[in-house]
């Protein structure tokens, strides 16, 4: 077993945490208090060639693979978890299932946009009635000779006020009463196409979180993504690769709180010391440590699975269940070594804390991952 980085994965690793720090870290507390999307940041890192990081290079890509798409999230989320979300969700839910599904015709035309950093990418899934059972998908395309036409709403969909298009998922007619979901591209500016950015957040306030209504929304037949009827599957795989994602931002939320908790630990003096010399503030620090270090060696070998060409549904849950768990506690546990200063926004860990909570929500709920781990080892 090498547990040691390529080369290549270095270099990324280096250019996405020094763009974290100089680019993305500076802004991230006004940001979030304004609640203001990282646009012009994000144009920085699309100069850099990192919106299409895992994708080939015939369509703008750079052909890397899924760790060096994991580190790049972690750097992100290390400085600022709206900045990882939105590339997390660009990279795994916008572009991955043109990738996986589409046509050559579909992937010439959409993914050099998603690459180039023109369009963010987003995926709509998730409806007001439709959540951890995304089974439940009440949106509609139906067949007018050679047109879906789609009706319905999504709920909480990231990035879609600055995508051009974005996959979604509609039933697209029923076989002995049960749904057939398909997937289908849908451009963001089509009529009767509404993109509605109203929510209020606990944390990543400069993330993108929107409502989509779709009211007899006309695409041709030629944007359906992949089979038709094979929507259902599409996004279970789409959402095993999303979950290494949110695996990553864990750690990089988490790593990002530690070293703040560490950093105060040591300038702060209470009873004449340093608190980084009290053995209950030295403990709380080895169990954050530890905690990080084994949340990210198990997203990593979800990635590595990954790219492998192997199973890794198992891994990609455990690591989303692990990585979102240990971030809470390892957030919860910096604002206590801050003491009081931790519950003030300025110091930035109460912020981490906020951020960290969806990552238990997002991507199938901590319940879900158990489901799916216990029907992988044989419980179901």
């Amino acid at each position: 077993m090498n547990f040691d980085l390529t080369q290549e994965q270095k270099m990324i690793q280096q250019t996405a945490r020094e763009f974290s720090q100089d680019v993305v870290a500076p802004g991230v507390l006004k940001r979030d208090r304004t609640k203001t999307f990282p646009l012009n940041e994000f144009r920085q890192l699309s100069e850099l060639g990192m919106m299409g990081l895992p994708f080939p290079e015939e369509y703008g890509g750079a052909g890397a693979d899924t760790i060096s798409f994991a580190i790049v999230v972690e750097e992100l989320s290390r400085a600022c978890g709206s900045a990882g979300i939105t590339y997390s969700a660009h990279i795994s839910l916008g572009g991955a299932p043109i990738n996986m599904f589409g046509t050559k015709q579909q992937k010439e035309t959409y993914l050099p946009k998603i690459c180039s950093g023109e369009s963010f990418g987003a995926f709509g899934l998730t409806e007001p009635n439709a959540g951890s059972d995304a089974g439940g998908t009440e949106t509609t395309a139906k067949m007018d000779e050679n047109d879906f036409i789609i009706n319905g709403n999504k709920s909480f969909i990231t990035n879609a006020s600055y995508a051009k298009f974005l996959a979604l998922t509609a039933v697209t007619g029923r076989k002995e009463g049960i749904k057939e979901i398909s997937a289908i591209i849908v451009p963001t500016d089509a009529e009767g196409f509404k993109v509605i950015d109203n929510y209020e957040k606990m944390g990543l306030h400069s993330s993108n979180t929107t409502e989509l209504v779709l009211v007899d929304v006309k695409v041709p037949a030629s944007n359906l993504l992949g089979k038709r009827g094979d929507g259902f599957k599409q996004f279970l795989i789409t959402l095993d690769g999303g979950r290494i994602g949110i695996g990553a931002m864990a750690v990089g939320i988490a790593q990002g709180a530690y070293e703040k908790a560490l950093s105060y630990s040591k300038e702060r003096k209470q009873f004449g010391r340093s608190l980084s010399t009290f053995q209950a503030t030295q403990f709380k620090l080895a169990d954050m440590a530890m905690k990080i270090e084994l949340a990210r060696t198990m997203v990593f070998k979800a990635a590595w699975l990954k790219d492998k060409g192997r199973p890794f549904t198992k891994e990609a849950s455990m690591c989303k269940l692990y990585a979102s768990k240990i971030c809470m506690e390892v957030c919860d546990e910096a604002i206590q070594i801050h003491g009081g200063y931790g519950y003030m926004k300025e110091y930035h860990v109460e912020r981490y804390l906020r951020d960290a909570k969806l990552l238990e929500i997002g991507e199938g709920t901590s319940e879900i991952q158990r489901l799916v781990i216990a029907r992988q080892i044989g419980c179901m």
